[in-house]
């Protein structure tokens, strides 16, 4: 989960005095909120679920908001329940964040993203650089001899879209609460093995997006797993795809095709897997532009 840098619009209202939260229900019955300067909504989105959207500085009350009012969107929300939930946590963030009296500064600096734009100084030794395209943070060398070695860079510089969770943990009290949980939310999916050696637990299924994901290829290491997949213009409601062992991609995996009805088809949080019992092999015309002239392995 990313959460820095700070956008303008959080970093707006996180410097009010107050950040509550008022909730309210718009005339179409949508859930909706306000945060001092930002107002949220859970809007119904295409697949029967909800999204969680928000805009700034609209000044109506809350009960007068139209969906047309909003216009950045957060991603799917599950129900009115974690609606709610998600923008206490939000002004819990900003109260927090106030207290931490971070400080925007310019440091003229190169960074592996290009040169810095903004920076915000969270201590002595640790700051966070923005830039056009990316950002994240920069620690010193005696604050970067503090992180764990098993997710010390070298360079000292930590990307914002995952690295940045091992400056949170390592300093946490430069960090407020919803930050160290996203951080370690962080660390267990995508560093598993360093959160297991720092925390001292083993992670169960479920628990990280890479454990799971060698979980799921040490099972499937002999099966049919799907690489590439489109809908067939050959045969009406099937879908054509390509799968390997394992779904490995290497040099010279053995591909082989498969019908798989389209009903059924569709994208897990992994792979899919053919079932040779039901799924077709198949050797016909190809729907893909790249297997023409190929012949099945």
């Amino acid at each position: 989960m990313k959460t820095m840098p700070i956008s303008p619009q959080i970093r707006e209202i996180c410097s009010d005095e107050v950040a509550g939260v008022e909730f309210a229900r718009a005339a179409d019955g949508m859930a909706v909120a306000r945060i001092a300067d930002l107002v949220f909504a859970m809007l119904p989105s295409r697949d029967g679920g909800h999204l969680l959207a928000s805009a700034w500085r609209v000044l109506r009350p809350l009960a007068a908001l139209r969906r047309d009012d909003f216009y950045s969107y957060h991603g799917s929300i599950e129900d009115e329940a974690a609606f709610r939930a998600r923008l206490i946590e939000q002004a819990e963030h900003c109260r927090e964040l106030r207290a931490l009296a971070r400080r925007t500064v310019r440091i003229a600096c190169n960074t592996p993203w290009g040169p810095s734009q903004e920076a915000t100084l969270y201590a002595q030794g640790v700051v966070a650089h923005t830039t056009a395209s990316h950002g994240g943070f920069l620690l010193s060398p005696e604050r970067n001899a503090k992180v764990h070695r098993l997710l010390r860079s070298r360079d000292g510089f930590y990307e914002e879209d995952s690295a940045w969770a091992a400056v949170a943990v390592t300093f946490p009290d430069l960090f407020t609460s919803v930050e160290r949980r996203s951080a370690e939310a962080t660390l267990k999916d995508w560093e598993p093995d360093a959160w297991e050696a720092m925390s001292g637990t083993v992670l169960a299924p479920g628990d990280s997006h890479v454990k799971d994901r060698r979980a799921f290829e040490r099972e499937h290491a002999d099966d049919w797993v799907v690489i590439s997949a489109l809908r067939s213009d050959h045969y009406p409601g099937m879908t054509e795809v390509i799968a390997t062992r394992g779904g490995r991609r290497d040099h010279d995996p053995g591909e082989r095709r498969f019908l798989v009805p389209s009903t059924e088809y569709q994208v897990r949080r992994f792979d899919f897997v053919i079932d040779e019992a039901r799924h077709v092999a198949y050797d016909g015309p190809s729907s893909f532009v790249t297997w023409a002239g190929r012949t099945r392995p």
